[in-house]
């Protein structure tokens, strides 16, 4: 995804956190816990513990922030308390808050910014409520209810939100505010002392800035484009949310980007372009051979030309595969060079490959 910022001033790039975004995120574990293994058992103690009123009112409306999360509970303009923000959410006119609810609910890119709003056009109602159907019928109830009464359902949506701060939200963020604040001063003093290219790197491998300045660059799996240029755009750090990074791209809604907090010690995500090489590496039949052969030890091109009955340049166009994959290392050894399988890599492959996919 990329966010046009030429011409933005480096005061209108925010780093902040957002209680109501990390809500949002606490929320998504809870509908999606097999997302996040590390916090299977805080989700589990939680769903425990709630009032079964409060667990049916979850489950109704999860459509908001299960797949992917509704705009606004990822605030441009993040508030030092929940309550704050969500009397900005209710400041959102009607028309708007029902698109982007029925964007999550009926599926993204279903559901369109601009187009006429099924609050008063019929045939954008129809298509709404078919989309909702289609994805079965807590979303088409959901739907329903939002389209005939919207302002009811958001009054339900904001006191369900109120019920989860006291059942679980408050002490949880208690425990990641200060994590937050650390990774912000980090952020914010990059930001200042060596501008946006430091402080983007410092976000994620995942976040870059585009050579010319111009543009950041988000390595998510959909193809979209916004801009920055005159509203800014937020950085929200997330303990919750790891690994994945939300985008708000949506016309008409400010950029944020929600980003995972580094775990202490780990390192950085491999970017999806990495995985999809070592993928296609690995996709040759030829070239699992001749690592079967190298995860027994080091061998030259001539002993692998051998053991597999190839020619030395045969084998040689293969291991300059694996080599630009980063799946295997050369070492010279007099006149000969050992090539040596990479195995930590190999074997973060399937974990790399699901947080490319998450992300």
């Amino acid at each position: 995804m990329r966010i046009d910022i030429s011409g933005l001033l480096s005061e209108r790039l925010r780093f902040a956190a957002s209680p109501l975004a990390e809500l949002t995120a606490m929320l998504h574990v809870l509908a999606e816990p097999g997302h996040h293994p590390q916090l299977a058992g805080w989700a589990a103690e939680v769903w425990a513990g709630l009032r079964p009123e409060l667990a049916e009112r979850l489950r109704e409306a999860e459509f908001l922030w299960r797949s992917s999360q509704a705009d606004f509970l990822i605030p441009a303009r993040p508030r030092p308390t929940l309550a704050e923000e969500l009397d900005d959410v209710d400041r959102i006119d009607d028309a708007t808050y029902v698109t982007a609810a029925l964007v999550t609910t009926c599926g993204s890119n279903r559901i369109h910014f601009g187009a006429p709003s099924p609050l008063t056009d019929a045939t954008a109602r129809e298509r709404a409520l078919d989309l909702a159907q289609a994805r079965g019928a807590l979303q088409e109830a959901f739907a329903e209810r939002l389209l005939a009464d919207p302002s009811a359902v958001r009054a339900r949506v904001r006191h369900t939100l109120e019920q989860c701060a006291e059942a679980f939200f408050d002490s949880a963020w208690a425990g990641v505010a200060v994590q937050l604040a650390t990774d912000l001063r980090l952020k914010n003093g990059l930001l200042q002392r060596q501008g946006i290219g430091a402080a983007l790197a410092s976000v994620s491998g995942a976040v870059t800035l585009a050579p010319d300045g111009d543009c950041i660059i988000v390595d998510k799996l959909q193809d979209k484009a916004t801009a920055a240029r005159d509203s800014g755009v937020t950085f929200i750090p997330s303990v919750f949310g790891r690994p994945h990074l939300v985008a708000v791209h949506a016309p008409g809604w400010q950029p944020v980007v929600q980003y995972p907090v580094a775990e202490p010690g780990p390192s950085e995500p491999v970017p999806l372009e990495t995985v999809t090489l070592r993928l296609e590496a690995l996709a040759h039949p030829v070239r699992l051979r001749l690592l079967r052969t190298l995860a027994r030890g080091p061998h030259t091109t001539g002993e692998l030309a051998h053991a597999w009955e190839l020619s030395p340049p045969e084998v040689s166009r293969h291991l300059a595969v694996l080599r630009r994959a980063g799946l295997l290392t050369a070492r010279r050894d007099g006149r000969y060079v050992r090539y040596t399988l990479n195995l930590p890599d190999l074997t973060a492959l399937g974990t790399d490959l699901l947080a490319a996919v998450l992300r």
